[in-house]
């Protein structure tokens, strides 16, 4: 009988994931001959078989996947030869000129490597850089690809010979385990403290030590450092603030594990889940009225009924909050507004400054990375990310997506920037990167793209980008397309965020209208204006701006960004109701002034960002921003207070059904100073304020005609916002939601991939 040959390709998150293994574990119990690789396009199988016995060993292949593998595509073909098996081995890896495969993200510690960490009679105990093929650092070590211990920055560590021993067995759970290692061939640690530095650092229960003594301590993580203190001691976290210029934004925080998160917060099975996960976020939970770990919620996260939370999800972490058995604070390493600091020498030359202790080791990160950060709201339980980052990134996985032959990069916007490529029928979204407003942003941004760029071979055809000719990535995207001599396209920044959404949700092909509701700070305007409280139709593969929530004076640049007060001026300053409660926010020369600029104003912006501004300054006097929304976070919280103890109804909003007012934004203010004149409760005035907006999308859908709705933008970060519209329009529309990208800025870029590939395709 002749023997067939089939070859299997298989493309995806398959490298760095114990796939290779995983394929000859269930080669031999098939019973079948061949090999696997890794190439720059994925895994390559071959097996002599019949065609029956092909498709069954591949059904099993796509139904049994190891926990961090992803398929993206995958086909079986017969190959024309006589090539007989005597086996089945892995082969080694092959390159190519083109990458076509995803990048594997960062992820936590797995549960066996846990277990194996607390066990006394494991090699390993205690060790603080324990990995298998299913946990640990990726996308942060790697210079190129495929994914191979020569192509990260494991390459210098040689394994003692029982690691390569597991490392070599395809029947090992380390078995081609790229970041394997032991105490024996060890990631060594080094600590920094009183300008000395002493090399193989091992004892941690001294860093527990000096967390209890009121030491502040930088800990390098996967991504970067973190700045670690102890989140009950009220001077420690005061010297934090002082030192790291960081006065009043939420710190977030690392606790040892769920039990002793539950005595401080309400804790979800949702919740829990998300917190467990391999992605390891931060997720922001609330607190209880009485916490039980006598945390300092006060200095922590002032005002604010949520607090940022995560596991340890590092082994190093896992053994330092157990030696400790409390809670921390961990935030990045950096001084306020910077991005994080990864590499041991900046270390310790920038965080000498904050830190009184550096925890360093000799495992390198190629690419840093913030942590990344959710929430579900409160009623529905709705997931909101606010920040995609390690753990997630680079890879966005969608089969739905149609993606186009040519390369592209989407250069994104200013504010939360990050970048997106389509390359080689891949798409990548990078980690949050900052504002790049800041100097070292724009840096950090360079410098992922070109690592990424550089480890993908990636060379853009098509570029994109915000239509903002002053945002630092159009600048960036102009420069590239002329160094690559790409064609450029730009699109207007609201309409990216409602391109994110139909590409998340799949929708680019939907036979039904569409109608999109994108609120956000600042955007600029096909019209010149600023943008930021708009409705458009998606229809035929078509997108318009249908209407918005009307205008008002844009003056005085970020400083109307930065002081709600500025916004409470430019909605209300020329209502002569409005001057007994805007006076007092300005001395007498302000006022003057800006009056005289609002009267002589010609720029105009629709922005809800600023409106929640406005209404905040009015309701709760809060009139300069303590960090970014600050006015509007409090203004939910005030809200969500009344909302979750009283019944309210669509019927108390300050718009009737089917009313339109002709400038929503004026009229809505004019109703919040009726409401402060009569002193109507400030919390019920701020639930008011938010099922009126609810109303008012409501009365645009009816006008439209339209039953599928998608809600983006950053005012849809608002917890509250996103429960009420659910509770009040699920039962009669169809909703979408950003959730696997954030609902701000951090979705730009994916939004314009999305424009670009249905541009390319059509």
């Amino acid at each position: 009988m002749t023997v067939k040959t089939f070859h299997i390709h298989i493309r995806g998150i398959v490298q760095g994931v114990g796939f290779r293994p995983f394929v000859y574990r269930s080669a031999i119990n098939h019973n079948l001959k061949g090999t696997v690789k890794n190439t720059a396009d994925g895994v390559h199988i071959k097996i002599n078989s019949d065609r029956k016995d092909a498709e069954a060993f591949l059904d099993y292949i796509l139904n049994n996947l190891p926990p961090l593998a992803e398929i993206t595509s995958h086909n079986i073909t017969e190959i024309k030869t006589s090539e007989i098996f005597t086996q089945f081995k892995i082969t080694e890896s092959s390159g190519a000129e083109k990458i076509n495969l995803p990048v594997t993200p960062d992820v936590a510690m797995c549960n066996e490597c846990k277990n194996e960490l607390n066990d006394p009679e494991n090699r390993r105990f205690q060790y603080p850089f324990i990995t298998c093929t299913n946990c640990g650092p990726r996308y942060s070590i790697i210079t190129q690809l495929p994914y191979d211990r020569p192509h990260t920055t494991m390459a210098k560590f040689k394994m003692c010979k029982i690691c390569e021993d597991e490392y070599n067995n395809p029947l090992e759970r380390r078995h081609f385990s790229q970041t394997n290692s032991c105490p024996d061939c060890k990631i060594e640690m080094q600590l920094y403290e009183n300008a000395k530095l002493t090399d193989d650092f091992t004892d941690l229960q001294y860093i527990a030590k000096k967390w209890k003594e009121g030491k502040i301590i930088a800990v390098k993580g996967i991504g970067g450092f973190l700045l670690t203190c102890d989140a009950s001691n009220p001077e420690a976290i005061a010297k934090l603030r002082k030192r790291k210029n960081r006065p009043v934004k939420p710190f977030a925080l690392m606790y040892p594990d769920t039990k002793t998160v539950k005595k401080d917060v309400f804790l979800s099975e949702t919740e829990k889940k998300e917190l467990l996960d391999i992605h390891a976020p931060i997720v922001l939970l609330k607190i209880k009225d009485k916490p039980g770990n006598k945390l300092c919620f006060n200095l922590i996260n002032k005002d604010l009924s949520r607090s940022g939370i995560m596991l340890p999800y590092t082994p190093l972490f896992e053994i330092l909050l157990k030696k400790f058995k409390n809670p921390v604070i961990a935030t990045s390493g950096n001084i306020s507004n910077s991005t994080i600091i990864y590499d041991n020498t900046d270390a310790v030359n920038k965080l000498s400054g904050i830190a009184d202790i550096i925890l360093l080791n000799n495992r390198d990160i190629t690419i840093p990375q913030d942590d990344g950060v959710v929430k579900f709201t409160e009623k529905n339980k709705q997931k909101i990310t606010l920040r995609r980052s390690r753990g997630k990134a680079p890879v966005y996985i969608n089969p739905e997506i149609k993606i186009p032959d040519k390369s592209v990069f989407a250069a994104g916007s200013m504010m939360k920037s990050t970048f997106a490529l389509f390359s080689q029928k891949n798409i990548y979204v990078s980690q949050y990167l900052g504002n790049t407003e800041n100097y070292e942003t724009c840096i950090n941004y360079e410098t992922t793209y070109n690592r990424l760029k550089e480890i993908l071979k990636f060379k853009p055809e098509i570029i994109i980008a915000d239509k903002h000719p002053d945002y630092f990535s159009s600048r960036f995207a102009e420069k590239e397309a002329s160094e690559n001599n790409a064609e450029i396209l730009y699109l207007q920044h609201h309409k990216a965020h409602f391109y994110s959404l139909l590409g998340e949700h799949s929708l680019t092909e939907s036979d039904e209208k569409i109608l999109g509701v994108i609120w956000d700070g600042t955007g600029l305007g096909d019209d010149g204006n600023i943008w930021g409280g708009e409705f458009f139709i998606y229809e035929n593969k078509k997108m318009k701006r249908t209407a918005s929530t009307g205008e008002f004076d844009f003056i005085l640049g970020d400083k109307m960004v930065k002081e709600p007060r500025i916004s409470a001026l430019a909605t209300a300053g020329k209502l002569k109701k409005a001057e007994k409660l805007l006076k007092p926010k300005f001395t007498t020369q302000e006022y003057a002034v800006y009056k005289k600029l609002l009267f002589e104003n010609k720029l105009k912006s629709t922005s809800v960002g600023r409106l929640f501004d406005a209404a905040a300054s009015l309701i709760l006097n809060i009139d300069k921003h303590l960090f970014e929304a600050h006015a509007s976070v409090m203004l939910e919280e005030q809200a969500a207070e009344y909302y979750g103890s009283h019944k309210i109804t669509l019927d108390e909003a300050y718009i009737k059904d089917n009313e339109i007012p002709e400038n929503f934004s004026t009229y809505i203010i004019e109703k919040i100073i009726e409401d402060i004149k009569q002193n109507t409760d400030k919390k019920y005035t701020a639930a008011k304020f938010h099922l009126t907006l609810v109303k008012y999308v409501i009365n645009i859908a009816k006008k439209t005609n339209t039953e599928k709705i998608a809600f983006g933008g950053g005012v849809f970060q608002n917890a509250l916002l996103v429960d009420m519209i659910i509770d009040f329009m699920q039962k009669d529309y169809t909703l979408f939601f950003n959730e696997e990208f954030s609902p701000n800025d951090e979705n730009i870029p994916f939004g314009q991939l999305i424009y670009a590939g249905l541009t390319l395709m059509q």
